[in-house]
């Protein structure tokens, strides 16, 4: 039978616990209201801004002389003069004396050609001479008819013709001569010289090779898609070349003078060509454009209108996404008329001063409420939006 110590011990701890219980409750405070939590994405935007912009076509090249001359011997005979300007790099003007090969033996065959034309001469009067007195004698015969042997016409006929073999002799002499002096074809550099004083040199050989310094050329590629965008297919367009001289940039005014005309085989490029005067500006105060300088160029093009320029990859399926004046994503079609670089030119779809949305959005939907960083504060801080690419998603 259970003592009375063992009943009254376990209502006493009950009544203890009972009361513990209603006493922390009645310390429990109830939970704070939180504030509604803003869901609204972030997003940041570029204004448009239409203004208007003239095409340009970009290119390279190498500089290169208009004319090249290889300078060849016409006859034979030994090198006896070298001027001291026909040097690797020196300037001649057209004319000048570059070297001269040995005329001796010419000269004399010169002497001959003259004095065969000299007799020559003689015989054919001395021929039309006896013509002369054979046609009086027979007028004195009533009875005869004269053959045109008896007028002597045949021997006539070949002293002309000894007469022409001779002249011809004579300038074939005349022009050998004149071929043993060697002379700038037109105002040039100097590329190479192949000979040396004294050297022997006979028909055909190279004795050097000149540069015209009076224009220059460059050849620039052009792709098939790019001339579009050229007046006149780019003929006489202006173009500004770059390039560096002395260690520092330079810039030169050329024209494009003309198109190649066919698609290169190898890189599918259409070639333009463009044409600088006085390159080594030897009759100006020009910079000077060596041959054989690389150069970038910039061609002059159409002019493209109002147009507005928006990051490549802010255009998706011909879409760009912007926000409206109630913050709602919207897409706009728009018309693309060129890429360059990372951008592209809008000529149609985007008006002054919309919103183009730049940021990321992780599901966008048109028509979503979107808000900007200058409309969402957070502890007194502007809240960022994701820096990355935006995706499109489906519209509703």
């Amino acid at each position: 039978m259970a003592t009375k110590k063992q009943i009254i011990l376990p209502v006493v701890v009950i009544a203890l616990g009972v009361a513990g219980f209603i006493g922390i409750s009645a310390l429990k405070k109830p939970p704070e209201e939180k504030p509604e939590l803003d869901t609204t994405p972030l997003v940041s935007v570029q204004a448009v801004e239409i203004k208007p912009m003239d095409f340009s076509v970009n290119s390279y090249g190498v500089v290169a002389a208009k004319y090249e001359t290889e300078l060849v011997s016409q006859v034979n005979g030994e090198i006896v003069y070298l001027s001291d300007k026909f040097v690797r790099g020196g300037f001649v003007k057209k004319g000048d004396v570059l070297a001269k090969i040995d005329p001796s033996d010419y000269d004399a065959a010169l002497i001959d050609a003259q004095a065969s034309m000299a007799s020559a001469r003689a015989t054919l009067v001395q021929e039309k001479a006896f013509g002369k007195v054979a046609e009086a004698e027979w007028k004195r015969i009533k009875d005869g008819v004269p053959t045109e042997l008896s007028l002597r016409k045949p021997q006539l006929a070949q002293e002309i013709a000894k007469l022409n073999s001779s002249e011809a002799g004579l300038k074939r002499a005349k022009r050998n001569v004149e071929r043993t002096i060697i002379k700038a074809p037109y105002d040039s550099l100097i590329e190479s010289r192949k000979i040396g004083l004294g050297s022997y040199v006979s028909m055909g050989t190279q004795l050097g090779k000149v540069l015209s310094t009076a224009d220059a050329e460059i050849r620039l590629p052009i792709a098939d898609k790019e001339i579009q965008f050229l007046n006149n297919k780019g003929k006489n367009a202006e173009v500004i070349l770059k390039g560096d001289f002395a260690g520092k940039p330079q810039e030169w005014k050329a024209t494009i003078v003309r198109s190649e005309g066919v698609i290169d085989s190898r890189s599918r490029m259409t070639y333009l060509v463009a044409e600088v005067s006085d390159p080594y500006g030897l009759k100006s105060n020009l910079n000077e454009l060596r041959y054989g300088t690389y150069v970038t160029a910039t061609i002059e093009g159409l002019h493209a209108g109002q147009v507005t320029e928006v990051a490549r990859h802010l255009v998706i399926n011909n879409q760009v996404a912007v926000i409206d004046d109630k913050g709602v994503l919207r897409y706009k079609d728009v018309t693309i008329v060129r890429q360059i670089g990372s951008k592209v030119i809008i000529t149609d779809g985007l008006d002054l001063g919309m919103n183009v949305i730049t940021s990321a959005l992780d599901y966008p939907i048109e028509g979503m409420q979107l808000a900007l960083p200058k409309d969402k504060v957070f502890d007194g801080e502007v809240l960022a939006p994701k820096p990355t690419q935006i995706a499109m998603g489906e519209k509703e």
